[in-house]
């Protein structure tokens, strides 16, 4: 009997060392970007009205102190303004160690956005990770 329940505390220790070294060292990594409503991102859309408020928000996980989230906004092809025209940009600087959570800018307009279509780059640590485009009709 005992010979059998070696393998399995066995397996059971290995599945709980893997599990706490993914939650303790995992990789340093910014996700599941998207346009939203909401600081939350719990209303993504791709669609705003000139007078919305753009919020992009993406997942950080195991980002250390220090660590830097960058957002590019361009017009990329808008009324009134050049072709992939830098319309503003913003950090975000992680001040505590292993963050895991939500990270969010947002861009409220001081006047309506011109129609057409725009993107917001997120840069980790100065490299483009991801990018996300929304529209104004």
């Amino acid at each position: 009997m005992k010979t059998r329940t070696l393998p399995i505390l066995l397996a059971i220790v290995a599945l709980v060392s893997a599990s706490l070294a993914c939650a303790i060292g995992g990789e340093l990594s910014l996700s599941n970007a998207r346009a939203s409503f909401d600081q939350e991102g719990k209303q993504a859309t791709t669609t705003f009205s000139p007078n919305d408020t753009v919020y992009v928000v993406a997942d950080l996980s195991n980002a250390p102190l220090g660590t830097v989230v960058t957002s590019k906004w361009f017009a990329l092809n808008a009324e009134g303004m050049a072709p992939n025209e830098l319309i503003d940009e913003a950090d975000i600087n992680v001040n505590e160690d292993n963050f895991s959570g939500t990270v969010y800018f947002y861009f409220p307009p001081s006047a309506p956005w011109p129609s057409g279509s725009y993107a917001v780059e997120l840069y980790l640590n100065g490299a483009l990770t991801t990018s996300v485009t929304f529209s104004v009709p």
